[in-house]
């Protein structure tokens, strides 16, 4: 179970840093797509954060599974956060989907260091 495991790991916290990135660097794209969203530019960072500390923890989770469950968990509430504001700003499917997917995708993550262990 160790290649799922480490597939979702790398494919979670790939896409957790590229979204990571133009959150902490203010990048005025995001900050538009966000401010549709109804994010404020503080919360904007500290979403941002909240991304980065995912990908250290399911990077780490690889070495110690607790914190890739911890991590996984996090990911998935965060991701399913992402879908809130998505379908209160009224995005199209696409939009709301695609969080949905990685979130149920950290949430199978979580259930694959759990039963590997």
């Amino acid at each position: 179970m160790r290649v799922p495991i480490f597939s979702l790991s790398i494919i979670l916290a790939s896409v957790l840093l590229g979204v990571a990135v133009p959150k902490l660097v203010g990048q005025a794209g995001m900050r538009e797509r966000m401010s549709h969203l109804g994010v404020s530019a503080g919360r904007i960072r500290v979403i941002g954060v909240l991304e980065a500390a995912a990908v250290a923890g399911l990077l780490l989770g690889l070495l110690w599974w607790p914190l890739g469950v911890a991590a996984a968990v996090g990911v998935a509430l965060l991701l399913l956060g992402a879908v809130g504001f998505h379908l209160r700003a009224r995005d199209p499917f696409p939009m709301v989907v695609v969080p949905l997917v990685f979130a149920l995708a950290a949430a199978a993550l979580a259930v694959l260091h759990v039963l590997d262990n």
